[in-house]
């Protein structure tokens, strides 16, 4: 409590209402005092002055003491003693007459009788008398103030004596002490009406100034809502309203800085690049969201951190280093992980008006899929030259040896022109794949939906297996495999929309790279089933296997996990890729699940709704 009203004084003396009030208090204080001592002075000369002249004998009474001081004697005494005596003047308390010889002659007070006759030991008397001046001073003793005038006598030219004249000056300091008593009251009265004045006009003029400065602290916080009022058209009141215009121009100003700041952080939130401002160290300042996913690091644990250690450059590269150099560069995030993901990074500087370079910008585009893109684009090219140049290799072969004579050899002529047969034929299913695949890619091929029952349908499609097995059993041919097919369909009416040619060709592909990699006399399994929202159809081979570390990429395009075998067998290595862009398409999903030796499972998963009991549909 006792500190808060410290604080409270303090906050009152430093206020500028007080220091204005003390001012005009001190101002009116000094006038008063310079005044005061002024008029005192002069008042108490004048009284002074005018003191003397009233006890100042007048002239014909000098002249009657100088003719009888002339004539001496004691009838001459006793003349200026009732000269004297008669003079009527109440400020005057004593008078002398002396002669030239230092001689008291006469006296105004009867106690003071006996005294004439004798020699006066007053030597301001004896001065008087030797210099012809008159002499008038102050004196002051026990008995209070007097006035001492001493006038020479003189007859001609001749100095005859002099005339003491004392007057006490009680009554003139008495009046002095009076009206110095009064001009004090008055001056502290003025002093005090002066004080409640000063306090009204300071508050009058710091009125304004309290406003503005409450005002100011009011904008400082944001609020604009208020105006300061304007008093006058003085300069307080240009003040004020220069003080609104600069508050409302302010409140715009951060408005429109503010709508940048939204729209700036719209951008840079929306953006599908990463954003990272530095400062002109290097550090971190600014961080986007998308640069926050692509590093996989929160912003606040970001700020104020190098940018070569947020991008995780190590000790090869330092801030300064990006900064300066501003060259554009790869960073790779979570290397070697099935997130690994390659960025494109580069750097701009952020230079002031005067070219001072307060930092800098740095912009991360994700190009994992175009550097997958084109890495997918030459291992496409290296696939398909490579698978080209073999058939081609052989066939170029087996021509040049039928063109140098071998087609005369009525044994081997038709072999080779059997398997250069065989060869084109493989080359054109592989370029008709490859037509295939790039119709899916640039969106070429459209898909013509119908409903179909898909039990019946995948039904309908193995009896086409089932035909061709009994065909090359009743042909009898040497080569031919043996494989049996097992059906776990089910009986349950499962209503989709598909396009049948294009799901045919991928389950062809499938059921084809089954029945190629089964062993003579295998069984491959079919089963459908169905859940909530999709049916699943799992096609099972008794095969080698696939090798695990090879699941992930029997999809991809020329790729075989026996390339001997396969190429034996004339595959393309296309089959699976355009399986599951067939399945994509649908909004399904194809997977496979293997182990070598134990033979492959691929499972497609196509969206199914469940119709209503009601509902008629045509079969297909």
């Amino acid at each position: 409590m006792k500190k808060e009203k410290t604080n409270l004084l303090k906050r009152a003396v430093s206020s500028i209402q007080t220091k204005i009030a003390l001012i005009f208090m001190l101002l009116l204080l000094a006038t008063i005092e310079i005044i005061g001592a002024y008029f005192t002075r002069q008042m108490e000369q004048t009284s002074i002055n005018n003191f003397q002249t009233t006890i100042q004998l007048q002239s014909i009474v000098t002249d009657q003491l100088t003719t009888q001081l002339v004539k001496n004697g004691k009838s001459a005494d006793r003349k200026m003693n009732q000269i004297i005596t008669d003079y009527s003047n109440d400020a005057i308390s004593e008078i002398q007459v002396v002669d030239s010889k230092n001689v008291i002659r006469a006296v105004s007070n009867l106690s003071d009788k006996n005294r004439v006759g004798q020699l006066s030991n007053n030597g301001d008397i004896r001065e008087v008398i030797n210099s012809g001046q008159q002499k008038t001073q102050v004196t002051s003793d026990q008995k209070g103030s007097f006035m001492v005038q001493i006038v020479p006598l003189t007859s001609g030219t001749n100095i005859v004596g002099a005339v003491y004249v004392r007057a006490s000056m009680a009554d003139v300091f008495n009046n002095l002490r009076n009206i110095s008593m009064m001009f004090l009251t008055a001056s502290l009265l003025a002093v005090v009406v002066a004080a409640i004045a000063s306090m009204f006009i300071s508050r009058a003029i710091t009125r304004p100034i309290e406003e503005l400065r409450q005002q100011a602290i009011q904008v400082a916080d944001g609020d604009y809502s208020t105006q300061v009022k304007i008093y006058s058209n003085d300069e307080l009141g240009q003040l004020g309203a220069a003080f609104n215009t600069l508050s409302t121009k302010i409140e715009r100003s951060n408005e429109q800085s503010e709508s940048e700041r939204r729209r700036l952080d719209s951008v840079l939130s929306h953006m599908t690049d990463g954003v990272i401002a530095t400062d002109r160290h290097g550090n971190v300042s600014i961080m986007n969201q998308m640069a926050q996913d692509f590093l996989d690091v929160k912003a606040e644990d970001a700020i104020k951190k190098p940018i070569s250690q947020v991008l995780g450059l190590g000790e090869d590269y330092t801030s300064q280093d990006l900064i300066s150099n501003q060259s554009d560069m790869q960073v790779t995030v979570n290397a070697g992980t099935d997130d690994e993901m390659i960025l494109h990074a580069s750097f701009t500087l952020i230079k002031r008006v005067t070219g001072f370079v307060s930092g800098a910008v740095c912009v991360l585009h994700d190009v994992t899929e175009q550097i997958k893109n084109e890495d997918e684009q030459r291992q496409f090219v290296s696939n398909v030259s490579h698978e080209l140049r073999t058939p081609l290799t052989s066939v170029r072969a087996y021509i040049e040896a039928l063109n140098e004579g071998a087609w005369k050899d009525p044994e081997i002529a038709p072999q080779f022109l059997d398997v250069t047969q065989k060869e084109t034929e493989r080359m054109i299913r592989m370029v008709n794949d490859l037509l295939v695949l790039s119709r899916m890619d640039r969106g070429a091929t459209k898909l013509e939906p119908e409903w179909v029952n898909f039990t019946d349908f995948v039904s309908h499609l193995l009896n086409r297996f089932d035909m061709i097995v009994e065909h090359d059993q009743g042909e009898a041919q040497s080569d031919t495999k043996e494989y049996v097919i097992k059906r776990d369909l089910g009986n349950q009416a499962l209503w989709v929309e598909i396009d049948t040619d294009q799901m045919m060709r991928a389950i062809d592909n499938i059921m084809n790279n089954a029945i190629k990699y089964s062993p003579d006399g295998g069984t491959i399994t079919v089963r459908l089933t169905q859940n909530q929202n999709q049916i699943l159809l799992s096609i099972s081979d008794q095969g080698l296997g696939i090798p695990r570390k090879d699941l992930g990429k029997i999809f991809d395009r020329f790729y075989r996990a026996d390339k001997a075998r396969s190429r034996a067998q004339g595959g393309t290595g296309l089959g699976l890729a355009i399986a599951k862009e067939i399945v994509t398409a649908h909004g399904g999903r194809i997977w496979a699940d293997s182990r070598e030796g134990h033979g492959s499972t691929f499972y497609i998963a196509l969206p199914y709704e469940p119709m209503d009991e009601e509902d008629e549909w045509d079969e297909v």
